[in-house]
């Protein structure tokens, strides 16, 4: 009886999988605002279309390239850029699906660098990455777009954000 309940649930999840990957552009911008809340950062990010579109034209190249593995663009330096990978939903006969990916885990990913900022020295921590919270909370970006690719063969997701004015400059304090 047991077995049948898990093949059902199974059967149900399939039944109600994500078929297309697309960005919630509005809670995207609020899972981004709120942690620049949290910073102290006042004002409060926009989304752009045309951030997106470029987004979205990196996430397709990602795709068609590069088989969606991460690569940051040459729009560094026109734009910040976020980038984030995700794998496919596995189960257990082999078969694979399109995972459901939220605003707030993708944002809360590059957040959790915010643990590896050292403020009173403006640099990560030690062998750290903490470029991508840095972007995120940059004081003076006002606009962020953002784009998913799926990579149809694997369900993998490659998700791009681009932020203008970009963040990141050296020796500038992001708050």
């Amino acid at each position: 009886m047991h077995f049948k309940t898990i093949i059902f649930a199974a059967a149900m999840l399939s039944a109600h999988s994500v078929q297309a990957a697309e960005v919630d552009s509005a809670a995207i911008t609020a899972e981004h605002n709120k942690w620049r809340a949290e910073a102290g950062v006042t004002e409060k990010l926009r989304y752009s279309p045309a951030l997106a579109k470029s987004a979205q034209a990196w996430a397709n190249q990602l795709k068609q390239s590069h088989h969606c593995q991460m690569e940051h663009s040459s729009a560094q330096g026109r734009y910040g850029e976020n980038i984030y990978w995700s794998s496919a939903l596995i189960w257990s006969d082999g078969k694979t699906e399109l995972r459901n990916v939220a605003p707030k885990e993708l944002v809360d990913d590059w957040a959790s660098e915010r643990a590896d900022y050292d403020y009173a020295r403006n640099e990560c921590t030690s062998k750290t990455t903490c470029g991508h919270y840095t972007q995120m909370v940059w004081r003076s970006t006002t606009q962020l777009g953002c784009a998913v690719a799926v990579c149809n063969d694997t369900h993998e997701q490659v998700w791009v954000c681009h932020y203008q004015p970009a963040g990141n400059i050296s020796g500038e304090r992001p708050y």
